[in-house]
């Protein structure tokens, strides 16, 4: 059986990606990693004007992202953590 390797990489695209299509600014996405104490934390950073539409109603499309991101790295040893910021 062969098993797919998740890398901090693979999930920071993962973010982008989904971002990127949600927003009306695409160039202004910025994704960026920081080591925490237990896991990895995916920072994601849109324009002003593009805050809302990746938070979405009561937060449902954020919480979606994190479950998401939760989801592909079921396989893996580390945990991630999405912070829009």
């Amino acid at each position: 059986m062969e098993e797919s390797a998740v890398t901090t990489e693979s999930m920071v695209s993962l973010v982008e990606y989904i971002a990127r299509n949600l927003v009306d600014d695409p160039d202004s996405v910025k994704v960026v990693t920081k080591q925490g104490e237990d896991s990895v934390i995916i920072e994601l950073t849109v324009a002003k004007d593009d805050m809302g539409k990746v938070i979405g109603k009561q937060g449902r499309i954020a919480k979606a992202i994190r479950t998401v991101v939760r989801a592909a790295s079921v396989k893996s040893e580390t945990k991630f953590t999405v912070d829009i910021v």
